[in-house]
């Protein structure tokens, strides 16, 4: 049965990755402008620093990958 091995279904959803992560835009640009306004001059980042804004983005990305994959014909 062609096309129901793992390593087909892998890669159905390897190419679906950039479509699922660009649901979680808002989210990474609210992580990426704490960290940048956290970083100015000669702050560093520490850790939990934009603890918030990346749980946000972490869940986000989840819910994208958790959803089935439907290769398309």
């Amino acid at each position: 049965m062609p096309g129901s091995n793992v390593w087909t279904r892998s890669r159905a959803r390897m190419r679906l990755f950039p479509e699922m992560f660009a649901q979680c835009s808002a989210e990474a640009a609210f992580y990426g402008k704490c960290v940048a306004a956290t970083t100015t001059g000669k702050q560093e980042l520490t850790k939990n620093m934009c603890a918030k804004e990346f749980e946000a983005l972490k869940s986000c990305f989840q819910s994208a990958v958790s959803l089935p994959v439907y290769p398309s014909k």
